[in-house]
């Protein structure tokens, strides 16, 4: 009896630990709307289906007084974009309720929905004028594709090869949807009680971006490159208005750089917008400016602020609410239009699963209530309130049902310097369930990609399953982070990858080492994207990973910049020159100049149909280590871009593929938890 009850003991407490299975159950809340007056939220409620691989994205309504919540459409069709009206009676999104992708606008007091356009392709930025009567969007229009010889008639019934394509566009691909079809994003306007949609915009540019209406709804303010040569001009862009009723278009901005996202005052008199600058930096910070609407004259309000401001809202005409990263958290702040900022909360969070990358949004509405998605190291992201003199309020709990019950790894932090130069690091720690000190852990070194792009105390499901394995998990913002200012980020220009980078790395594993519970004989390393080229590039430089993960890595700059689809924004910003310019330069960065030192164990992983790290800089990588006899294998992901894990299967099988190439490397030497 003793043994069964023994037995019976270990099985509930297995169950109690996070599980790949477990991934297919996670939720969580993105593109929170609260209604104009601040009384009701319209959320995604975003699921896995286990039976397709796929996700479900479902419309829930939240009363923000009495905190409860129903569904508006929660059914197998996808739903987005959800947007208020201007008196709040009214809801527009986009869905396939009718088999493809349109409009619809859904009546909250009479609980009926109108099927409102019948397009061809995707919708964007659907936003109501304030008058209601209108909705703008934008949509791609397509252009005939580019024919140079004409081919004789084929005859009836002949059955001949497809027709080749001509590519002539110097943005000819992009990762995640191939190679790109000729044409334009164009603005449109639709009668928001049903009829035809009227284009706009008829010029050889895109025109795409947020859309701000003036209020008597007449004009729309807009963010477009309209230069002949915009290809080649990545980081410019100005504010136009366009006429609705006439079609005129008048420019409002012409400094050097990109002036995007305008939102206008509630009274209208004033227009705020973000701008970056057009310096050939891999990193800028965006500035938050004002324009009076009247004599427009601009105002740069966050000049001497040294992060990049996000999604600026107002909250009266002298207020407004914004979102930037600071340190590895996202922070809801208040500015007014003196400057004079006020964070609100840092709990901006949770919509990213996988890796606890930085991430989360908010809406304000006229009363100064603001919704947000609000995360934590142990839940992905809720939906929440605040008021600015108020604490936030979490309004739903979408895992509790799965995570509550479940002994999660605790997320900690640390802070150390680089032996590079003495730069401060920041990172954090995840310890396994049942952790115990007195014990010896093997440790996972995990990097983030961008690399101007930054981890923090966030959720992330690969590096649960990991800790639920018995890992202790390391994971930092090395130089070239952003959520530190320009300096900071700047650090890595020209020199990613480096000794620089590599050493912030090094300098977090000996840090670790010093804590005393991690085995010295069991490290591993792993990372994506930019963090696949830092773990390439480590295992150039050392041995003492007992075995390497390199997901969907640079090996090669002088092949990447010139087969990816990032070279014409890539090569200006994060290079001295174009590549047969400096070839020793882009040799240095590469880990392909490194493998003959290269011992450690490689696992490969890319997805096929990777358009930005490019399936053929990993084979690079395979073929060099296998000429070297180096104990290696490669994963091809089927039918996948770059985001190997936008599938549940997907990141399971990132995850369990990693988790078992360490096993077949770690020694039987490190006395583990109980929780193995």
């Amino acid at each position: 009896m003793v043994l069964v009850l023994a037995i019976s003991s270990l099985a509930v407490f297995a169950d109690e630990l996070f599980t790949a299975e477990d991934i297919f159950s996670l939720e969580y809340a993105s593109d929170v709307q609260i209604s104009p007056d601040g009384s009701q939220i319209v959320y995604v409620r975003n699921s896995n289906d286990i039976m397709t691989d796929g996700k479900n994205t479902n419309l829930w309504l939240i009363d923000v007084k009495s905190q409860q919540q129903v569904p508006l459409f929660s059914d197998d069709k996808q739903y987005s974009q959800p947007r208020w009206s201007a008196d709040g009676k009214k809801i527009a999104f986009v869905s396939n309720l009718t088999g493809s992708y349109q409009i619809h606008v859904h009546y909250l007091d009479e609980n009926k929905t109108a099927l409102l356009s019948q397009l061809q392709t995707k919708v964007s930025n659907l936003t109501w004028s304030p008058n209601g009567k209108w909705l703008a969007f934008s949509q791609k229009v397509k252009a005939e594709p580019t024919v140079i010889a004409k081919m004789p008639k084929k005859p009836k019934g002949a059955k001949w090869n497809k027709p080749v394509v001509v590519i002539d566009q110097a943005y000819y691909q992009a990762d995640g949807k191939g190679l790109v079809t000729p044409g334009y994003q164009q603005l449109f306007i639709l009668p928001s009680e049903g009829g035809t949609p009227r284009q706009l915009t008829h010029d050889n540019f895109h025109h795409r971006g947020t859309l701000a209406w003036t209020r008597d709804s007449t004009a729309i303010v807009f963010s477009a490159n309209r230069e002949k040569d915009w290809e080649y001009q990545r980081l410019e862009g100005n504010l136009y208005q366009l006429q609705v009723a006439t079609g005129e278009l008048t420019e409002l901005t012409s400094t050097p750089g990109k002036e995007y996202q305008p939102v206008f005052s509630q009274n209208g008199k004033k227009l705020a917008f973000l701008s970056g600058s057009n310096a050939l930096n891999p990193y800028r910070n965006a500035k938050l400016h004002i324009m009076d609407w009247q004599s427009k004259q601009v105002n740069v309000i966050t000049k001497d602020f040294d992060r990049s401001v996000r999604d600026p809202q107002w909250l009266s005409n002298s207020r407004l609410a914004f979102s930037y990263d600071d340190f590895g958290k996202r922070k809801l702040a208040t500015i007014t239009t003196k400057g004079k900022i006020n964070d609100l909360t840092d709990t901006l969070s949770g919509t990213t699963l996988g890796r606890p990358y930085i991430s989360g949004s908010f809406t304000a509405s006229s009363n100064g209530v603001m919704a947000f998605t609000a995360g934590n190291p142990l839940r992905p992201a809720d939906v929440a309130v605040i008021k600015s003199a108020n604490k936030a309020q979490v309004l739903t709990q979408l895992n509790d049902d799965l995570l509550a019950h479940k002994t999660l790894g605790q997320v900690h932090e640390l802070n150390y310097k680089s032996a590079f130069d003495g730069e401060p690091i920041q990172g954090w720690y995840i310890t396994p369930p049942n952790f115990d000190p007195k014990k010896k852990y093997p440790l996972i070194l995990e990097i983030h990609g961008g690399p101007h792009l930054a981890y923090g105390p966030h959720f992330s499901a690969e590096l649960q399953r990991f800790a639920a394995q018995g890992y202790v998990v390391f994971y930092n913002n090395y130089r070239g982070s952003s959520s530190y200012g320009e300096r900071f980020a700047m650090l890595l220009k020209y020199k990613y990858s480096s000794t620089e980078d590599f050493a912030d790395h090094d300098s977090g594993v000996n840090a670790m080492l010093e804590q005393g519970f991690i085995d010295q004989d069991n490290l591993f390393i792993a990372g994506g994207s930019a963090g696949g080229i830092a773990t390439a590039y480590a295992i150039g430089l050392t041995d003492r990973f007992s075995a390497a993960v390199v997901v969907k890595p640079v090996i090669n700059w002088l092949s990447k910049v010139l087969t990816a689809d990032s070279g014409l924004g890539q090569i200006p910003t994060q290079f001295p020159g174009m590549p047969w310019e400096h070839v020793e330069h882009y040799w240095q960065r590469s880990p392909m100049s490194l493998v003959a030192n290269v011992n450690t164990p490689t696992m490969l992983m890319t997805g096929e149909k990777d358009l930005r790290t490019p399936m053929a800089e990993t084979e690079q990588y395979y073929q060099a280590l296998k000429l070297r006899k180096i104990d290696t294998v490669l994963v091809k992901v089927p039918e996948s871009y770059h985001g190997i894990a936008a599938r549940p299967s997907r990141m399971i099988t990132k995850i369990e593929h990693t988790l078992a190439w360490f096993e077949k490397y770690k020694t039987a030497t490190t006395p583990l938890s109980d929780v193995n």
